[in-house]
């Protein structure tokens, strides 16, 4: 079966302080670790009161000393925005995670950064290489170690760019589905192999709100949408609380943005999300899945990727009898 692995943003809650929010992501990657998921990545956003994860190195760190296996990274350090083995994943991204006054702030020549972003990755990926007799600048204690590094992508370059270098690639479907199917065909046609990766692995983003019930599980995620109604307002916030009745609070034309943008969603019943989940693996083949719960309520948040382990156990499980009564067959 497929990995199921978790993308936390650090939600910080109407009414709680970032400290809240991290204490909050140190106990879902807990979980997180005793309920079998394989990775957890933290993202770099900047001038948005509902996230804690800006500063994503010093985060990693944080969830990293906190658990024992599971593998922990960045989805992702948004290398643009930096000059710069074991378990830590490199996510890497070319956008500048944030609005433009602020990407300003964090550094000085927009569009040259992103122009060299191909360049920048390569010379990233030579400073966790071996050492080389004649090389000047050495990255210490980074040199040898091979960290992992992927590409992350809601559009074809990231997906060109993973498929040339042979990396990784993760594609943030969970907020930008437009181009999902055409980046996973690109990716897949034209990967190269490299010494970090013989054939793709190709890991898609997903909402997944998981409760008790249908009705549940669709107020939790009333917080979602409110926050991305809040951000294309251009007026984010702390994430809010649920609220009974979504269609009081944006108009037809809201309604309809953020629908589009959160196509990707799994949200419902343990029965009605595992429908989802299994409809979208069909479609997509994914390599891994990645599921965030960008919710205001902590325990509606491991609840939910409590339930998402329970129906990761059933695919496993399914896949396991299937492929065994088809060994039998033969």
């Amino acid at each position: 079966m497929i990995p199921f692995s978790v993308l936390d943003l650090s939600p910080i809650p109407q009414g709680a302080t970032a400290s809240d929010a991290l204490r909050n992501s140190l106990d879902l990657a807990q979980h997180a670790e005793a309920w079998g998921f394989n990775r957890y990545w933290l993202a770099e956003h900047h001038n948005m009161p509902g996230i804690a994860s800006a500063a994503t190195a010093v985060v990693i760190g944080h969830i990293a000393a906190g658990t024992k296996t599971i593998r922990v990274g960045s989805g992702g350090i948004m290398l643009p925005n930096h000059s710069f083995p074991g378990r830590i994943d490199l996510g890497l991204g070319r956008a500048p995670g944030t609005d433009q006054p602020t990407a300003r702030a964090l550094r000085r020549d927009l569009q040259q950064a992103a122009d060299t972003f191909p360049q920048d990755v390569q010379e990233l990926i030579n400073y966790f290489g071996p050492a080389e007799a004649q090389q000047k600048i050495r990255a210490i204690p980074g040199v040898g170690l091979g960290v992992p590094i992927w590409i992350l992508g809601s559009s074809l370059f990231g997906a060109q760019l993973a498929a040339l270098l042979g990396l990784p690639f993760a594609f943030a479907s969970h907020f930008a589905p437009a181009d999902m199917l055409d980046a996973l065909k690109l990716y897949r046609a034209h990967f190269k192999p490299s010494p970090q990766l013989a054939r793709p692995h190709a890991m898609l983003g997903i909402n997944v709100i998981a409760a008790d019930t249908d009705a549940e599980a669709r107020r939790q995620f009333t917080s979602v949408q409110q926050s991305f109604t809040n951000l294309r307002r251009n007026a984010p916030t702390q994430i809010p609380p649920p609220i009974d009745d979504i269609d009081s609070y944006w108009t037809p034309q809201e309604k309809a943005n953020a629908s589009l943008t959160l196509t990707v969603s799994a949200v419902g019943s343990p029965e009605a999300v595992e429908r989802t989940l299994r409809k979208f693996i069909e479609v997509t083949q994914p390599d891994e899945l990645i599921a965030t719960a960008h919710l205001h309520d902590h325990q509606a948040r491991l609840h939910s990727f409590e339930i998402l382990s329970q129906i990761h156990g059933r695919l496993a499980a399914d896949q396991a009898t299937a492929q065994l009564s088809a060994a039998r067959t033969v």
